[in-house]
């Protein structure tokens, strides 16, 4: 690989980075200048960032040139939701029918922590969440799903509903009904915890939003 695919690539996950995190916001307009000060880059490794970034829907140039991250609707958002249901309720249900991995049982544990009131901040709940989601999916042996969510969680996570919330025992306890359900090699209530969590996502997205 070249310097310059080196430094594009370096530019495009700290770009990509600052945005899941929110240090760029849903709506926030950003110039190449800007971007070029914050990634310590030359501008031509950065228009390959940008221009990836673009491909992805991730930012988006307006007409006059200047670049917004792109933003993310409610329907979106709630497409996703729906996806992910039926793809993981039937990856949870087929876990069921497989061993029991190292990777649940310490998710497991984590989860425990969660619902037994541990205060943390959103973007620690997201990574333990991915960790969950992701076990699930390997334990079922399907080996593209965990990709699939990668991408999937990526965009959800630009929604700024999905950082309005900070108190996650509720959906510790889904994801314990789902890990339970796997061990107990239930594939049925292990689709239906799966699909019940997700039904809960999306009743809590919209309530956040009516609050708003």
């Amino acid at each position: 690989m070249s310097e310059r695919e080196t430094l594009a690539q370096q530019a495009y996950r700290d770009i990509k980075q600052r945005i899941l995190e929110g240090a760029f916001s849903t709506g926030d307009v950003l110039t190449e200048r800007t971007l070029a000060l914050a990634s310590g880059i030359s501008r031509t490794p950065l228009r390959a960032a940008i221009s990836r970034l673009e491909k992805e829907s991730v930012i988006t140039r307006l007409p006059n040139g200047v670049l917004m991250v792109q933003p993310v609707t409610l329907e979106q958002l709630l497409e996703i939701v729906q996806v992910r249901r039926i793809l993981e309720s039937a990856a949870a249900a087929r876990a069921a029918g497989r061993p029991f991995t190292p990777a649940l049982a310490a998710s497991r544990e984590v989860m425990r922590t969660y619902a037994e009131g541990r205060d943390t901040a959103f973007d620690q709940f997201w990574l333990d969440d991915d960790r969950f989601h992701d076990a699930v999916a390997e334990a079922a042996g399907l080996t593209l799903l965990p990709d699939m969510l990668t991408e999937m969680r990526a965009i959800a996570r630009r929604c700024t509903i999905t950082r309005t919330h900070d108190r996650f025992a509720e959906q510790a306890r889904e994801h314990l009904a789902v890990i339970d359900a796997v061990e107990a090699g239930d594939a049925p209530g292990a689709s239906s915890a799966m699909e019940l969590h997700f039904d809960s996502v999306k009743s809590r997205f919209l309530g956040w939003l009516a609050r708003a």
